[in-house]
């Protein structure tokens, strides 16, 4: 059996109707499988560094101890 990992962008309508398919593969046992990837990253971790990107916020650090005093 392969492994095969697709990153589909479900806005589409060319991602819609593969998910449509995929659903309909699952539905009727056609040997579908979705595995959902967990992140190994905390959650919280991940909110804040994408709220941060869509603010355009930029940090100048003049040196690394600057940084993680910051934190």
């Amino acid at each position: 059996m392969a492994t095969v990992t697709l990153k589909i962008n479900e806005k589409t309508n060319y991602g819609k109707a593969l998910m449509k398919l995929i659903k309909i593969g699952i539905n009727e046992k056609k040997g579908v499988e979705i595995i959902e990837a967990k992140s190994p990253y905390n959650p919280e971790f991940v909110k804040m560094v994408k709220t941060a990107a869509a603010n355009k916020k930029r940090y100048l650090l003049k040196n690394v101890d600057e940084l993680w005093k910051s934190l």
